[in-house]
């Protein structure tokens, strides 16, 4: 490998500030688990500690993509996440909140590489962004359904089981940023860093 380069455009640069957001994310959705795991509601504490999961893996991904291109990567240090919450609206209404601003965050970047004409790039971003879709619509139903159920959590729990607990996962721990079991990882599941990763529907 040769000798590694900064970043050069503006779609790295926000692309490369995605790593720590994930993390972030990634670190939140586990304090809400948390939250939900205390109070033995294990349907909602399963999804987040998934949802935890694949914002992980999608950090990883991220550099993944930089380190395909011998491009620097520097992580950054994860914020505090909160964790005292006052009731069960609260963790959900914060959740729905980081993964729209996650969405806005991947459009910028998407964006950004396709007046850049970085189309692989904006390949790239095109699939975090639907994959982002998904995620906020599955999101504001939950919080939609925890308003309606008010203090009825046996009928949260019992949508989050019959509703969220089939949406398409990434389970398990996340390939690493490099050596073979990445890469017989990544060609078993469709993942390239020059192309979009398959999805599994």
């Amino acid at each position: 490998m040769g000798t590694v380069t900064k970043l050069s455009t503006g779609f790295h640069t926000l692309l490369h500030s995605e790593i720590g957001n994930f993390f972030d994310v990634s670190y939140q959705h586990v304090a809400i688990a948390v939250y939900f795991d205390h109070r033995d509601l294990a349907h909602l504490a399963a999804h987040f500690y998934s949802r935890a999961e694949e914002k992980r893996r999608n950090a990883l991904m991220v550099i993944r993509y930089f380190v395909d291109r011998n491009m620097s990567v520097e992580l950054p240090a994860v914020g505090a996440a909160v964790s005292g919450f006052t009731d069960v609206h609260a963790p959900l209404a914060l959740a729905l909140e980081n993964e729209n601003r996650l969405t806005d965050d991947i459009a910028e970047l998407t964006r950004t590489a396709r007046e850049e004409g970085d189309y692989l790039g904006e390949q790239f971003g095109q699939w975090f962004l639907q994959e982002q879709v998904d995620e906020v619509a599955r999101m504001n139903s939950l919080v939609t359904t925890a308003r309606r159920a008010g203090g009825n959590l046996f009928r949260l729990e019992t949508f989050v089981e019959r509703e969220l607990a089939g949406a398409p996962e990434k389970v398990g721990a996340p390939p690493p940023p490099s050596g073979t079991v990445w890469i017989s990882r990544a060609r078993a599941e469709g993942i390239s860093s020059n192309s979009v990763p398959d999805r599994a529907e």
